[in-house]
C-alpha cells in the first residue's frame, strides 16, 4: 500500500528549515567493504584507524646535513671528524663519539650518540672533517619518534572522507587496505520531452539538457555510484513504473522535469499518491521549487528546472544530505563571512536570494562584486563567479559599500 503524502503546509520553508528537515531525516546507509589504498580516494572511513606504531618510527633528520653531539659544538667553529653517512633505508650502525659527525640526508635515522643536526649551509667540509658554523640548539632539526602519530593514537577518525593526506597517513602506517562505507547509490532521471541530440544542428525551440551534465559533475565529485535513467517520456504509466523501479534499487533519486507543466500535471500527482513528501518549496531564489520526501526505500528530491537553481539547491541542501547518507561526520562547517559590496544590489522582498559574485582583493580588504546576468537560467554566472552573495529574507536593497554575507562555492560539493 503506498504511503500517504504530507506536504508540510502550503507556505514555502526557509532554507534553514528545509536543511534542518533533510538532515534530521536522513541517516548513514548500511554496508561496508575493504578497498586498497589506490581505490580509497573520496571514500568514507567506516571505523577509527589506530596507529599500530609511532610515526615516524624513529628519530630522523629534518634536513640534509650532519648529525652531531651538541656537547661538541659549544665552542665557536668546532672541527669534527666525519665517520660515516646515513640515508633513508641505510642506517649508520656505529656510535657518534666525542668530536665526531655523521653525514645525513633528510629522513635518515639519527645515529646513536647524536642529539642535533647541523644543516649543510652551516657546515664547511674539508676532506674528512667538517667545521660547524653558528650555534646549535638541543634537538635541532630532528623529527622525533611519534611526533606525527603516537602508537595507539587515533590516526583517522570514523566518518572522515579520505583525501590525499589521509591516504598518505594510511600508507605511513603500512596499511595497504582500509575499511570504508559502501558507496551511496543515486539514480538521476529527467521527465518530459527529450533534449536536443549532440552532433546535429539545434532545431527551432529545442535545447540541450545542461542539468544532466551539471549533476554528473557534482555527483562524480561526491563519489557516488550513479544510475543514469536518462530522459523518461511517453505514457505516464511507463514513466511511473521506471521511477518506482529506480527507487527500489538506490538510496537517493534526483528527478527534474524539462518543463514546469509536467511537474504540475504528472510528477507532483505521482508523488502525492505514492510518496511521503516533507516539502515542495523552499523560500530561496533561485531554487524555490525543491521537493524532498521518501518514495519506497529511497529518499527523493525533485529539483528545479533552471540550471543555476539546480546548483544552488545542490550546494545548499542536497550535498550535505548525500554526505550524511554516505556516513561522513561531522559535516564540514560551511564557510561564510561578511565583506563589502562593490555593487549596489536590488533585493526581492520576502525571500532569501543567492546571487553570484566574485571576491576581489582591494589593498588589504576582501570585497565582492556582483556579476551581471543573475537570471536562474544564466549558467555562465556560475562558471564566471566564485561565491554566492547571500541576502536573507529580511534584507532590503543594498548600496555600494554595504556589507553582505558571502559563501564561496568553489569546491563546496
Amino acid at each position: 500500500m503506498p504511503e500517504s503524502c504530507t506536504e508540510g503546509g502550503s507556505a514555502p520553508l526557509t532554507i534553514l528549515e528545509a536543511r534542518g528537515i533533510v538532515l534530521e531525516r536522513v541517516s548513514p546507509v548500511n554496508g561496508w567493504e575493504r578497498v586498497p589504498l589506490q581505490s580509497a580516494l573520496n571514500r568514507v572511513v567506516l571505523q577509527d584507524v589506530v596507529a599500530p606504531f609511532n610515526v615516524p618510527p624513529w628519530d630522523n633528520s629534518a634536513m640534509d646535513g650532519f648529525a652531531v653531539r651538541r656537547a661538541d659544538c659549544l665552542e665557536p667553529e668546532p672541527l669534527l671528524q666525519i665517520v660515516g653517512a646515513a640515508e633513508p633505508g641505510r642506517v649508520f650502525t656505529g656510535l657518534v663519539g666525542e668530536g665526531q659527525a655523521v653525514r645525513v640526508v633528510t629522513g635518515a635515522a639519527i645515529p646513536r650518540g647524536a642529539d642535533a643536526v647541523v644543516p649543510l649551509e652551516c657546515a664547511r667540509t674539508t676532506g674528512s672533517t667538517v667545521c660547524i658554523q653558528g650555534g646549535i640548539e638541543p634537538g635541532q632539526h630532528i623529527r622525533h619518534s611519534g611526533e606525527d602519530l603516537a602508537e595507539g593514537s587515533r590516526a583517522i577518525p570514523s566518518g572522515r572522507r579520505l583525501g590525499p593526506a589521509e591516504l598518505g597517513i594510511l600508507a605511513s602506517l603500512g596499511l595497504a587496505e582500509v575499511l570504508v562505507r559502501r558507496r551511496l547509490r543515486v539514480a538521476l532521471l529527467s521527465a518530459g520531452s527529450e533534449a536536443a541530440t549532440f552532433g546535429r544542428p539545434l532545431g527551432f525551440g529545442e535545447s540541450f539538457d545542461a542539468n544532466r551534465y551539471i549533476l554528473f559533475g557534482l555527483l562524480a565529485e561526491m563519489g557516488v555510484d550513479l544510475m543514469d535513467l536518462g530522459a523518461l517520456h511517453g505514457d505516464p504509466e511507463s514513466m511511473e513504473a521506471a521511477i518506482r523501479a529506480a527507487a527500489e534499487g538506490v538510496d537517493v533519486v534526483l528527478a527534474y522535469s524539462r518543463n514546469s507543466s509536467l511537474d504540475k500535471d504528472w510528477l507532483k500527482p505521482l508523488l502525492l499518491g505514492s510518496a511521503r513528501m516533507e516539502f515542495w518549496h523552499v523560500n530561496i531564489r533561485p531554487g524555490r521549487p525543491l521537493g524532498f520526501g521518501r518514495l519506497g526505500p529511497s529518499w527523493f528530491f525533485t529539483l528545479p528546472l533552471n540550471p543555476v537553481a539546480v546548483m544552488v539547491t545542490y550546494y545548499e541542501i542536497i550535498a550535505d544530505a548525500l554526505r550524511k547518507l554516505a556516513g561522513e561526520h561531522p559535516l564540514a562547517t560551511r564557510t561564510e563571512f561578511r565583506v563589502r559590496s562593490l555593487s549596489s544590489i536590488r533585493k526581492m522582498s520576502g525571500c532569501c536570494e543567492y546571487l553570484r559574485g566574485n571576491l576581489i582583493q582591494e589593498g588589504e580588504e576582501t570585497c565582492v562584486r556582483l556579476l551581471p546576468g543573475q537570471g536562474s537560467g544564466v549558467l555562465s554566472s556560475m562558471a564566471d563567479s566564485d561565491c554566492f552573495i547571500v541576502l536573507p529574507e529580511e534584507a532590503g536593497d543594498l548600496r555600494e559599500g554595504d556589507f553582505v554575507r558571502v559563501r564561496p562555492f568553489r569546491g563546496l560539493s
